[in-house]
């Protein structure tokens, strides 16, 4: 394994808000062995952002401290395409950014850290939701 755990947005979310499932979350996203996808940067603005959450900047040189950031690739990007379509017959909203982020994980031959539903059951995920 090349690092830890891929981080996903739920799990950033939660370990920022200081909850039960951000304490589980802790040794990853302190560790400095994972990694962050560009698109989680992009759900976790537009999240603070249209929320009108504080702290924003502060947050993201955190996250840019302590994990690498995976930018998407044209192979991540055509497997995620694929990927979304069959993660849809199991789970009706598994959505784009949840396939590059499960793909990018496959590429980091990594788990995915987060609590989000979607990947509840899958292969290669530490969920830490309750």
């Amino acid at each position: 394994m090349s690092c830890d755990a891929v981080i996903d947005s739920y799990a950033w979310i939660e370990y920022f808000k200081g909850s039960e499932e951000g304490k589980r979350a802790k040794r990853y996203t302190e560790n400095g062995n994972c990694v962050t996808p560009t698109i989680v940067l992009a759900e976790l603005s537009d999240k603070y952002h249209r929320e009108g959450w504080k702290y924003w900047e502060e947050d993201l040189e955190f996250i840019l401290a302590k994990t690498e950031i995976v930018d998407l690739t044209k192979e991540i990007a055509i497997r995620a395409g694929k990927t979304k379509m069959m993660m849809r017959k199991r789970h009706p909203n598994f959505g784009l950014a949840d396939a590059i982020i499960f793909e990018t994980a496959k590429s980091e031959n990594a788990p995915v850290l987060t609590g989000d539903e979607h990947f509840k059951g899958l292969e290669n995920v530490i969920y830490i939701k309750g």
